[in-house]
């Protein structure tokens, strides 16, 4: 697991079958990295939880990092999102295609400590994009950053995902969900309780919103074990992008590096899952394992 050349080989073989293109930017002179390549190191890093550029251009195997410059690598790989995105997708759908059950939930994603929230200037170039002050309730604590929304199938592979300011409530991606989903059932907590949402995607989609009821509510009904047991799934992917991909850690300046960095992350952790079912096959969510 170690071994950043016998992984990055790894990786750069499993990209090589998901797509035949090797260059997604248009250059005037031929770069001597590859685009493929250099969106291979990426994944490589995060998976071997090298999550500062410098660490990882001082592990980089020489035959690679004289390829390209840090700063070079950096610029490359912001402008890449769309391919990474697209990578993503493919390898998604290779798990995803006939699932009919999900998961949906959220997670906070600080940018820098509430006290600095004042004086920060990260990601703060267009308002649309900027930061804001928000709360968690499952951790009870107030932030300031942004939130990840994400729908994972029962399997664990991530279908979806959307970044939102903190102060952004949970129920509004559910808007995303009908536009992107349909003939589905999908798992949420409390968050996503709202009798109008669950009649309008049912009626315009026929997407079966299950959300665990409030005690207090008329007419209370305990949620189903099997569906309480299924939604923790997207809790433990959460934890495991927190513990070896380190989401929650911001080196990003700007909202395209920072939407990168989680990307790259999401990415990592799914071709990680493809290698291990469709390579080895194994359980995909042994992600702390060797790949070669």
């Amino acid at each position: 697991m170690n071994n950043f050349k016998a992984n990055y080989n790894k990786i750069l073989e499993v990209l090589t079958t998901i797509t035949e293109r090797e260059q997604f930017l248009k250059q005037k002179r031929k770069p001597k990295l590859k685009d493929i390549e250099l969106i291979a190191i990426n994944l490589t890093s995060e998976y071997m939880s090298i999550d500062s550029e410098c660490q990882l251009f001082r592990v980089l195997p020489s035959d690679l990092s004289t390829k390209i410059e840090r700063s070079v690598y950096n610029r490359r790989k912001r402008k890449l999102f769309f391919a990474m995105e697209f990578i993503r997708n493919k390898l998604s759908k290779s798990f995803n295609e006939f699932e009919d059950y999900f998961v949906i939930d959220s997670m906070p994603l600080e940018v820098v400590k509430l006290s600095r929230s004042t004086r920060s200037k990260i990601c703060k170039e267009e308002f649309h994009t900027s930061p804001n002050k928000g709360f968690c309730a499952s951790q009870n604590m107030h932030y300031y950053g942004y939130k990840i929304h994400a729908v994972c199938s029962i399997e664990g592979v991530f279908k979806n995902f959307d970044i939102s300011k903190a102060s952004v409530h949970d129920i509004h991606y559910l808007k995303d969900i009908k536009n992107q989903f349909n003939d589905c059932v999908v798992l949420g907590d409390k968050g996503y309780l709202s009798a109008d949402c669950q009649l309008d995607l049912f009626e315009s989609k026929r997407i079966k919103l299950e959300v665990p009821m409030r005690k207090n509510q008329p007419g209370y009904q305990k949620q189903a074990y099997v569906f309480r047991k299924k939604r923790k799934r997207i809790e433990t992917l959460f934890s495991q992008l927190c513990d070896q991909f380190m989401i929650r850690r911001n080196y990003a300046k700007t909202f395209q590096g920072f939407k990168t960095r989680i990307l790259s992350k999401l990415t990592s952790l799914t071709i990680i899952q493809f290698i291990n079912k469709f390579v080895f096959g194994r359980n995909i969510n042994n992600l702390k394992i060797s790949i070669i």
